[in-house]
């Protein structure tokens, strides 16, 4: 039997992006997973039946080798969910030189989804979900800063600004591709417990110590939200939706509405990944 479907998990090596991938795999879905590290990563695949790509997020030319194997490999896409992503140093610098929450959060996501625009327009109707946080009520997006040159850079303030851009990138979406049958929505899936830190001193500290047990969920519940969305699909209810779990319309960052942020943040992520 043909797969009734195509679905596409970014951050799918462990976590909840590894869960998400084995609840939608099996008959009738053709599953491509992608993953930092290629051992993980080729491990889940085993597990699930699934394609595993290897991509590293801090490199924007991974980016782009990714669309394009993607793009080989499929004719459409039904499912893209964007769950790559964390918290990291902003003093660090990616190789393309940007602020590393800025650049691994959101534009990696940003282009990788632009980039495979035609294979979610090929299809249906398509759902692009992207992974945010309650953590974006602490961002704040200035379009004039975006890679924090002249601000103060704390870490879980540039993660938290990051999935901001997460939700103005949803609605951005839901604004200007509607008409091609693509949905957009964004989720907070929750305090899972995972390796979610591991590339933050202070974040991955909590993560590896016994108070990752206070306040936190299981890895299954946190991916829970994920697969339900992704099984609804293209469902025009919920475009432009931010979830705080399973619940639409969560407690998100007043600039999340503002539609100079979400055209402003559009058009300077153009220019910045060189498309559009």
């Amino acid at each position: 039997m043909a797969p009734t479907r195509t679905v596409v998990i970014t951050g799918a090596s462990d976590g909840i992006g590894a869960i998400a991938a084995s609840e939608l795999s099996g008959a009738g879905t053709d599953l491509i997973i992608v993953g930092r590290s290629k051992e993980k990563t080729d491990a889940v695949a085993r597990q699930t039946g699934a394609t595993a790509f290897t991509a590293d997020y801090a490199k924007l030319d991974d980016v782009r080798a990714l669309a394009e194997k993607i793009s080989a490999r499929v004719e459409s896409i039904d499912v893209l969910m964007n769950n790559a992503g964390g918290t990291f140093d902003p003093k660090r610098r990616t190789s393309d030189g940007h602020e590393p929450n800025f650049q691994i959060n959101h534009l990696g996501s940003f282009l990788l989804t632009n980039l495979l625009r035609d294979k979610l327009a090929a299809g249906s109707g398509a759902l692009v979900l992207n992974t945010s946080s309650v953590g974006n009520l602490a961002g704040s997006v200035d379009l004039d800063d975006l890679d924090w040159e002249r601000r103060r850079a704390l870490e879980l303030r540039c993660y938290g600004t990051g999935k901001l851009e997460n939700i103005l990138f949803t609605r951005g979406i839901a604004q200007r591709w509607s008409d091609d049958g693509i949905v957009s929505a964004a989720v907070h899936p929750g305090p899972a417990a995972t390796k979610f830190g591991r590339d933050s001193f202070f974040v991955g500290l909590l993560y590896r110590t016994p108070l990752k047990r206070i306040g936190t969920i299981t890895p299954e519940k946190g991916a829970a939200p994920l697969i339900a969305l992704a099984n609804r699909g293209a469902d025009p209810a919920i475009n432009g939706k931010y979830y705080s779990r399973f619940k639409a319309d969560g407690r998100e960052n007043p600039q999340a509405r503002k539609q100079e942020l979400i055209d402003g943040l559009w058009s300077a992520s153009e220019r910045l990944v060189g498309i559009g």
